[in-house]
């Protein structure tokens, strides 16, 4: 199966379409296996989703052989990430729900860590809830790629904390998504932490 750094690689979440193109080409490279090619087509239906092309990504999503574990938990979150942005949220959640329980099962921290961040955002009376879980469940992984989850989730925990009026609380949020961003993030998550910092 691929690993994550392959698929950071080819996207560009500015840019959806250039992503497009690339997914489209790595399904028609002949280096990879049809369960990786499966993996390209999830992102290709992502990419395409983002350029609001919704009712196309998901007929992608669907025709998806997940028969493979991964694939199918990329599939899951994929297809509840395209309700999501449709304004269906609420029918996003069971999928995100159980993207998270196989991805656990399978040990594909980083994709259970991003189903529970996905519920984050999808389930709002419980937002506090699941960044927290999904904050446990990076803490402890070993993988740097899926440790760098921990810099979004303080950030997103703190502006749901600010939001609610809790800014001391959120300070800390806030501090904790910087540190972790000089620990293991990119330049862009410690820019937005310390901008994060200032506005709080």
């Amino acid at each position: 199966m691929l690993d994550q750094q392959t698929l950071d690689r080819m996207w560009n979440f500015e840019d959806p379409g250039l992503s497009e193109s690339r997914f489209r080409a790595a399904m028609e490279d002949p280096a990879y296996d049809a369960d990786e090619r499966a993996e390209f087509a999830t992102q290709l239906g992502r990419a395409i989703g983002l350029q609001g092309r919704f009712e196309e990504a998901d007929a992608l999503l669907e025709s998806i052989d997940g028969d493979e574990p991964t694939v199918a938990v990329r599939v899951l979150l994929e297809r509840g990430r395209l309700l999501n942005s449709g304004g269906r949220a609420q029918m996003a959640v069971p999928l995100f729900e159980h993207a998270a329980e196989l991805a656990d099962h399978l040990a594909e921290d980083f994709l259970a860590v991003d189903a529970l961040h996905m519920l984050a955002i999808a389930d709002t009376a419980h937002t506090e809830t699941w960044t927290r879980s999904a904050l446990e469940y990076a803490s402890t992984a070993q993988d740097p790629r899926t440790k760098r989850w921990m810099v979004p989730l303080h950030n997103n925990l703190g502006w749901t904390l600010h939001e609610a009026g809790r800014c001391t609380e959120a300070m800390v949020e806030f501090q904790l998504a910087e540190q972790w961003a000089e620990r293991v993030g990119t330049p862009q998550q410690q820019e937005a932490a310390r901008a994060a910092i200032g506005t709080c």
